[in-house]
């Protein structure tokens, strides 16, 4: 709740900022001339992310070790992890057309973690003792490669469809010194296809508000595979001038998955800032 009061606040300053120079300088504009910052080939952004975290994954051995059950571990309260972290972000857009986009997110997050063990963990068929210290990394690459149609386009708005293929790739890695001293580790990887819808409405010619949706979701086959994952994403824009921009937004993840013996819960969310670019 919190960080949507946070965006809201933020939007509505982007709003108020950039609407009085808007409008004491505006002119009537020809009818087909689109917004500001709509007219480009190519659009770059960087910024920030600042998410809250909640994970938890569960690994069941392998091999020789076939049949041990994995304890459910949370990264933030078993593992020691930070619920909320400052992560990049990068966003590439090539826009060879009008209503055609090709689309590039990525957003490297790692997470390190170092507690004292507090129940018995089993994870990858090895028992972590309770009592004995641990130390942890997550690291989680999420990549979007995307085909954005807008089926609607006119001068202030437009709505769309977008197809992707996220890459995923996320692993896991504990170590205690023991006695006796064990590192394992588990990861899971795949391209998830998804697809979802965007829209942008321009409140004045230079302020504009978007929001995008895409999933993907694997029912549950006979109780050893399952998949989803959710993306989120709600932001203004002020563009400064037609090259340049400046951003606010509210992001959420959630991707989880079920394969086997073993599964995985990640979800982040909170607001980013961001710079864009255009050509």
């Amino acid at each position: 709740m919190k960080s949507t009061q946070q965006l809201s606040a933020i939007c509505t300053l982007l709003v108020f900022s950039a609407a009085a120079p808007a409008f004491a300088q505006y002119k009537p504009r020809p009818v087909n001339d689109p917004a500001t910052g709509e007219s480009y080939h190519i659009e770059a952004s960087a910024g920030l992310w600042f998410p809250n975290a909640d994970m938890t994954v569960t690994s069941a051995g392998t091999g020789a070790l076939s049949g041990l059950n994995g304890s459910t571990i949370g990264a933030q309260t078993d593992l020691g992890m930070p619920d909320s972290k400052t992560l990049p972000v990068l966003t590439l857009t090539l826009r060879p057309a009008k209503n055609h986009k090709f689309r590039l997110n990525f957003v490297p997050i790692q997470f390190e973690g170092t507690a004292t063990i507090t129940r018995n963990l089993d994870f990858n068929g090895q028992r972590y003792r309770l009592g004995l210290p641990v130390t942890s990394t997550l690291d989680w690459t999420s990549a979007r490669f995307g085909y954005e149609y807008d089926f609607l386009s006119k001068p202030s708005w437009f709505a769309g469809f977008i197809l992707e293929a996220k890459y995923t790739d996320v692993s896991v890695n504990l170590a205690t010194p023991g006695p006796p001293a064990i590192t394992e580790f588990d990861r899971a990887r795949a391209p998830i296809p998804a697809l979802g819808f965007i829209g942008r409405y321009y409140v004045v010619p230079n302020v504009a508000i978007s929001g995008e949706f895409t999933a993907f979701k694997l029912p549950n086959v006979q109780d050893r595979y399952s998949g989803h994952y959710f993306d989120y994403d709600f932001y203004g824009t002020f563009n400064v001038i037609e090259y340049f921009g400046l951003q606010a937004g509210y992001r959420r993840l959630d991707f989880g998955y079920l394969a086997k013996e073993d599964s995985g819960s990640f979800v982040m969310k909170g607001i980013y800032l961001a710079a864009v670019v255009r050509y």
